[in-house]
């Protein structure tokens, strides 16, 4: 299986804040941690104030399994609440390449 990577981007509802969308994802992380192939999960903010939520799957089929059953499984989770649903953007895609930082240990003198 290929890692995939699944990308939402989307605006939040007017007078609403990145931290106030951490705050509503509680129990979507919770939901998340218990999804079969589950990687990690980074959210970010761009400078126009949209949202990027990103999820790494061990494959494209957990991550668009996942995302099949969020709606009817977490549908009364608050963070539906906070998200302006028309500007909703998903993807989901294989991972092509992947590279990692390699840690290098020093020796103290």
């Amino acid at each position: 299986m290929t890692e995939a990577i699944e990308i939402t981007t989307f605006k939040l509802v007017a007078g609403l804040t990145a931290k106030d969308f951490v705050a509503a994802n509680a129990d979507i992380n919770e939901w998340l941690k218990r999804q079969p192939g589950f990687q990690s999960r980074r959210i970010a903010e761009l400078d126009d104030g949209s949202i990027v939520d990103m999820l790494i799957w061990k494959s494209a089929a957990n991550g668009s399994d996942a995302a099949a059953r969020i709606m009817t499984e977490m549908g009364q989770s608050p963070v539906h609440a906070v998200i302006d649903q028309r500007s909703v953007v998903w993807r989901i895609a294989q991972v092509r390449q992947k590279a990692t930082l390699k840690s290098t240990s020093r020796a103290s003198g």
